[in-house]
């Protein structure tokens, strides 16, 4: 199975590379998943449940990350066994671009799948994959968001009392751009 696409997240390029290496936002955003274990710097444990047509089987496996270009690329190297339903293997080129207003990723997958799940048939196997990638980047593109920061007021902001009026008293929740900013660089 043979599998491209690019999505785009709304936070720039270093949060998304982070985020795309923090086991727990992986766990968060991976559907069916239960536990994501980084073994290494470039190697992962993790156990996930799929359903794919009338077959559901839980898979544990390993990813291995390859040809690392921080904060821009890499490889990954996947492989799962999920018992008498078979097992899932392949390869994923993904690559992230600075694109206003965030980053744009794009991946390649090559992947094979053996057993019940390869008797399932490819149109089912590919709508599956295709369904994971989909619910993947709903719930990761809300996941790597810059924190708001308090910031000190500049002697310019102290005269600006009809604004502060207005808004000081909710100024956290409408965060008005006098009071709050995003910081540069976590």
């Amino acid at each position: 199975m043979e599998m491209n696409g690019s999505r785009t997240v709304p936070a720039d390029i270093d949060t998304t590379w982070r985020a795309l290496n923090d086991p727990e936002v992986l766990k968060a955003c991976i559907p069916g998943c239960e536990s994501v274990e980084r073994v290494s710097d470039n190697e992962y444990r993790l156990t996930m449940t799929v359903r794919v047509g009338p077959v559901s089987a839980r898979f544990t496996g390993r990813i291995v990350l390859a040809d690392i270009v921080a904060p821009t690329s890499y490889t990954l190297s996947f492989e799962g066994q999920g018992g008498a339903a078979g097992f899932a293997k392949g390869e994923a080129r993904v690559t992230l671009t600075a694109d206003e207003p965030g980053t744009r990723i794009d991946y390649q997958v090559k992947s094979q799948v053996g057993g019940k799940l390869a008797q399932i048939g490819s149109r089912l196997v590919d709508g599956a994959a295709a369904k994971v990638a989909d619910d993947f980047f709903a719930r990761f593109g809300n996941r790597p968001r810059p924190r708001w920061t308090r910031m000190r007021p500049s002697a310019a902001s102290l005269f600006r009392k009809p604004r502060l009026a207005r808004c000081a008293p909710r100024c956290a929740q409408c965060r008005c751009g006098s009071h709050w900013r995003r910081p540069s660089s976590p």
